[in-house]
């Protein structure tokens, strides 16, 4: 059978089609197989580096930066560019809270977490570690900023009031609370003996500097 010069042309085209389509694909494979790479897809507004901390799902739940929803019963790990973020973990440890290192000073709020089947943890198998994060809320309001009457610590430049039994608790400073300031604490010391002249009250704060110096507002 005789072929026409046309007919030779456009087989030659379509097989020189072929072989280059065959190419692309065989490069393709080479470069990347499937499920060799982890997906550094972020989601709207987070423009923290892939893989760094923040990004959100790291390899401890609710891992030093990393960032939480605010639900009415749970609390779910998130990207910090969420618009679900609402507060991010400023401190992480193990075990009980009344057992372990104090949460820094500027925390918000202390989150337990339990080691009971979580809706979501670092690896999926429905349990994660025992232990406690410091948080800190995005936005304001701030509870555990000095004198702003919340937060899981006292420290300097917080009001207290005596409840009547011997304690004292936190309240704002400027009166907002629901009981008005009596003390602020002026100065953290190691020992009472070191409170400077004038201290009217002393207050348990915890810490390196335990012994909190207060005076009355």
């Amino acid at each position: 059978m005789r072929v026409s010069g046309a007919a030779a042309a456009r087989g030659g085209a379509l097989l020189a089609a072929a072989l280059a389509l065959a190419l692309a694909l065989a490069l393709a494979g080479c470069q990347k197989s499937p499920g060799t790479e982890r997906s550094s897809a972020r989601p709207p507004g987070d423009n923290s580096p892939a893989g760094s901390a923040g990004s959100g799902y790291g390899a401890v739940f609710l891992g030093a930066d990393e960032c939480s929803s605010r639900g009415l019963k749970s609390f779910t790990e998130v990207p910090c560019g969420s618009e679900r973020a609402a507060a991010r973990v400023i401190a992480r440890h193990g075990g009980r809270a009344s057992d372990g290192p104090l949460c820094p000073g500027r925390t918000d709020f202390v989150l337990h977490i339990s080691a009971n089947r979580p809706s979501v943890d670092e690896d999926g198998d429905g349990a994660v570690p025992q232990g406690y994060a410091c948080m800190r809320n995005l936005e304001f309001p701030h509870p555990g900023d000095p004198g702003a009457g919340g937060g899981p610590r006292t420290v300097v430049g917080d009001c207290v009031y005596g409840d009547g039994r011997g304690r004292v608790r936190e309240t704002a400073c400027d009166g907002s609370g629901r009981r008005a300031p009596e003390y602020r604490v002026a100065a953290a010391v190691r020992s009472r003996d070191l409170c400077p002249v004038g201290t009217q009250l002393y207050v348990a704060l915890g810490g390196g500097r335990p012994v909190g110096c207060a005076v009355r507002v």
